[in-house]
């Protein structure tokens, strides 16, 4: 069944795990209805929605959970195969995903039911922790897919990251149309659907997701085709997402643009299973002839993609000749647990960046509607603008992937120089909204969303590389846990705040330039002294990066 279960059919299931499981950014879908049917004043519900975004956020027991059933051993695997190490049988990623599924079902099932009257209405403190439950799972299934990724694909790791987290910003998009298609404008059942769906799909595929330890191969062609397909989806969706703000569709319509996109949604699968057969019979080809006479005086490791004969055997030594074994291609020596991270001083500057680069993000698109109604712009404006931001953030997960395993395999430019490239675009970004000139909605945000985005995908893969794989989903969520906080600081402490006082004497609303232009002033300054801890990040890591970069370039020239 090798051609059912390996890593590219992983990457397929990962993917659809993915768009299934970003609820928290639909909140605003059922946030009225979940008011109204349990009372709740504004503040109430902005209290629940805050723990719904530490929910989404906090994801150090995921972390915890998959390095304690996915133990990590680079001498146990079988290269080529899934991992034969006694473990196996016991755990591995798909019960970090049994796990995200059913906290995220038990969670939204209960507001469901508190929604419907099912149940007494719980107070508000439980209602929370239903919030914060639901949104939780989200980083069980992410955690999963992220790093599962990353261990089956070493060489292009920021590749696979920009696909996986593109597709969980993308999430938001492809939910909303299921939910015009099948929840007729309906929030409760929308409630119900976000609980059943994710734990379908997971239950589905979550035996595809294994570790297949691979040394070699060139895998980046099959990559890109699956983010050929990537693109494709955003595209539609972006142009449906505008035909639809300006366009009441009819029923069949909403059904003919669920078709289609379903059949993108399946068309990884496809992908999948071409590239499995085709670097199946690469490798065939490839042992063929290191197994012939000629060929007999040393050879390279041997890869068999069935795992049933593998050979090894070592380059031949000569003077001068540098050799390069399965030990090198990751720097295994440098592997960290979570404590150990924390005393390094790069673990507080990584921490530090997520404050800021992805605490303004939070911070502008939290109030973009008020910065659009402040400027004098219309509400189908805003509503496209808000639309599109799910576009700009998955095009920075995407893109700062690719870009940032460009620049590392084709220039030898170490990652926290792209991270350090996006942060001075952030201040760009800040400094235009602030500046309110016309149009500057259609540029700020959009720079500030991507660069949000990008920090989604340099994050994870800068961890792995600085502090080892082995502990990285625990060592990540931790880090992460810096953007509820910094949403927290710079949405209510800064932009809250003075839109208050600016609108203390305006009855609670607030029009002009001065409404924001204070806040996204510090917003701006905020990020450039993040933009100096990121160059200082970049200096203590620029020799570390050198030796990794030797490292893969030694790998490609096997």
């Amino acid at each position: 069944m090798e051609w059912v279960a390996n890593r590219w059919t992983g990457v397929a299931a990962g993917i659809w795990i993915q768009w299934s499981c970003g609820a928290s950014y639909t909140f605003s879908i059922y946030s009225a209805v979940l008011k109204s049917s349990q009372g709740y004043d504004q503040s109430t519900l902005d209290t629940i929605s805050v723990f719904k975004d530490i929910g989404a956020n906090f994801g150090i027991l995921s972390g915890l959970l998959y390095s304690a059933v996915t133990p990590y051993n680079h001498r146990d695997a079988v290269p080529g195969s899934p991992s034969k190490s006694k473990w196996t049988s016991l755990g591995g990623p798909w019960v970090v995903v049994a796990a995200g599924a059913i906290q995220s079902f038990v969670g939204f099932i209960f507001i469901w039911a508190a929604v419907v009257g099912l149940i007494s209405q719980p107070p508000v403190p439980v209602m929370c922790f239903f919030a914060w439950l639901a949104a939780n799972g989200q980083t069980f299934l992410n955690t999963t897919n992220v790093v599962t990724g990353l261990r089956n694909f070493p060489q292009y790791s920021g590749t696979i990251i920009g696909i996986m987290k593109g597709f969980i910003g993308l999430s938001g998009a492809i939910l909303v149309q299921l939910y015009h298609t099948f929840c007729d404008g309906d929030p409760t059942t929308y409630i119900l659907m976000l609980a059943c769906l994710p734990a379908f799909i997971c239950l589905l595929f979550m035996f595809l997701l294994r570790i297949y330890e691979v040394n070699g191969g060139d895998y980046k062609k099959h990559l890109d085709d699956f983010s050929v397909v990537t693109v494709v989806i955003v595209v539609y969706l972006m142009f449906i997402i505008i035909l639809q703000n300006f366009v009441s569709l009819p029923y069949w319509a909403h059904m003919l643009i669920f078709v289609i996109l379903m059949v993108l949604l399946t068309s990884p699968f496809g992908i999948a299973t071409k590239a499995y057969w085709e670097e199946s019979r690469e490798f065939a080809q490839s042992n063929t002839i290191e197994r012939a006479p000629s060929a007999s005086k040393g050879t390279s490791s041997n890869y068999s993609p069935s795992g049933d004969e593998v050979e090894y055997q070592e380059l031949p030594s000569e003077e001068g000749q540098v050799h390069v074994s399965s030990d090198d291609l990751l720097p295994h020596e440098e592997e960290k647990n979570l404590l150990q991270a924390m005393c390094t001083v790069e673990f507080w500057m990584l921490f530090v960046t997520m404050i800021s680069g992805l605490g303004s993000g939070l911070a502008t698109i939290n109030n973009m509607s008020q910065i659009g109604q402040s400027l004098g712009y219309s509400t189908i404006e805003i509503n496209n603008m808000v639309s599109l931001w799910s576009m700009w953030n998955f095009l920075g997960r995407f893109g700062g992937g690719h870009v940032s395993d460009y620049i590392m395999h084709r220039r030898g430019w170490p990652r926290p120089l792209l991270m350090i490239a996006t942060l001075g675009t952030t201040i760009l970004g800040h400094l235009i909204i602030a500046s309110g000139f016309p149009g500057n909605l259609y540029l700020g945000p959009v720079l500030v969303g991507i660069c949000y985005g990008a920090h989604w995908s340099l994050m994870p893969t800068i961890t792995s590389e600085i502090f080892g794989v082995k502990h990285m989903g625990t060592i990540f969520n931790t880090i992460a846990a810096a953007s509820p906080l910094g949403s927290y600081i710079l949405s209510v402490g800064v932009v809250g705040y003075i839109y208050d006082k600016q609108a203390a004497a305006e009855d609670n609303s607030c029009f002009g330039l001065h409404c924001f232009m204070l806040s996204f002033f510090i917003l701006a300054g905020v990020s450039f002294l993040t933009f100096l801890v990121g160059v200082a990040l970049y200096f203590r890591t620029r020799r570390f990066y050198k030796q990794v970069v030797l490292r893969r370039l030694k790998h490609n020239a096997r």
